[in-house]
């Protein structure tokens, strides 16, 4: 990884404005210090994709176009390869290395494992498989913000106007794509953002993204949404969720779920923004949870804030259970915590 101070120039976008490839290589923004700086990350293997994913260069939706990304230069590295058990065994080690990096949330499982299926049928083939893997990269993406923006319609219809909407973490283009169809509707919402440690995601890059979508925006360190909602400060609690399982829980930044315990206290509405529960994930049990070295804790913006003396903890992600859940919204609607099974009867009818 080759950190760059510069916009990459005449690079042509993947699947994202965040992740670009070029011949050669692939250039991630760096998130870890964006608004203040636009520096851009250059990975020039799809070690160098995973490791970027790790560290944290990219997150939320990120890192599903980075993997995407990191796949076309798997599959580039692939094509020099002499034969067909050498192409295909590496593809699937680089598969599988990529899937590994953030293994709570099931974008990277779900658009590598369908890259696989992609070079391993042009492998079949023997058809080269760098064009195929970077054009079907480049269609994944278009249809997660294709997704994306009929999420964020359907979820605006619970956001009524002059509401004040609280959110945690980054939620990306489902945060965004939400507020734009808000927007649109010609409602007006203003927002409150907590920071979200120890990366402060919520202060750097949601904060800034609804203030630039023009929409009011404050922001509060993370132990202050109990004590807002008790006063009636918030309409509604919106976040993203890293994954739902089939029974209803969401799997979200850490700190979503002592938010939500406080939602249902006060009587706000939780609204968790889910392209689609996950189907290989029957209940929290069954969604392995990302532990991060608690020496970041231990530091915020590459300043260490803590003592010397102590250690830190940090599990990533934490699970909030249905009852606490008003709704989950998908591309294809609101759906009951209770009643996840729709959403895949409804698609297994539609494809029927």
């Amino acid at each position: 990884m080759t950190p760059t101070g510069t916009d990459p120039v005449a690079v042509p976008t993947l699947i994202s404005q965040n992740v670009l490839v070029d011949d050669d290589a692939v250039h991630i923004l760096d998130r870890r210090v964006f608004p203040f700086e636009r520096k851009w990350v250059t990975c020039r293997d799809h070690e160098d994709v995973a490791r970027a994913i790790e560290e944290m260069v990219t997150q939320s939706s990120g890192p599903f176009f980075a993997a995407a990304a990191g796949m076309t230069l798997a599959a580039r590295a692939a094509d020099r390869l002499a034969t067909t058990g050498e192409r295909r065994e590496f593809m699937v080690a680089a598969g599988h290395r990529l899937m590994a990096t953030r293994r709570t949330n099931n974008q990277i499982r779900d658009v590598v494992t369908a890259l696989l299926e992609v070079a391993e049928n042009a492998v079949a083939a023997g058809e080269a498989l760098a064009p195929v893997t970077e054009r079907s990269a480049r269609d994944a993406g278009d249809r997660y913000l294709a997704r994306s923006r009929a999420l964020g319609e359907h979820a605006a219809t619970l956001i009524p106007d002059g509401a004040t909407l609280l959110t945690h973490c980054w939620a990306e283009s489902y945060l965004t794509e939400t507020v734009a169809a808000v927007v649109a509707s010609g409602k007006r919402i203003d927002a409150i953002c907590t920071e979200t440690r120890p990366y402060l995601q919520g202060a750097r890059l949601t904060a800034e993204s609804l203030a630039e979508m023009g929409v009011p925006t404050r922001l509060i360190t993370d132990g202050m949404a109990a004590h807002l909602m008790s006063r009636g400060d918030v309409s509604v609690f919106v976040t993203a969720a890293d994954r739902v399982t089939m029974d209803g829980h969401v799997v979200n930044k850490i700190g979503t779920l002592q938010i939500a315990v406080s939602a249902h206290a006060f009587d706000v509405p939780y609204v968790a923004l889910v392209q689609a529960p996950d189907r290989q994930a029957p209940d929290a049990a069954s969604v392995e949870l990302e532990d991060r070295d608690g020496d970041e804790v231990l530091h915020c913006l590459g300043r260490r804030t803590a003592s010397t003396k102590v250690t830190g903890l940090y599990p990533a992600f934490d699970i909030t259970p249905p009852r606490f859940v008003s709704a989950v919204v998908t591309d294809r609607g609101r759906f009951s915590p209770h009643d996840m099974a729709s959403y895949h009867r409804d698609s297994d009818e539609v494809q029927r």
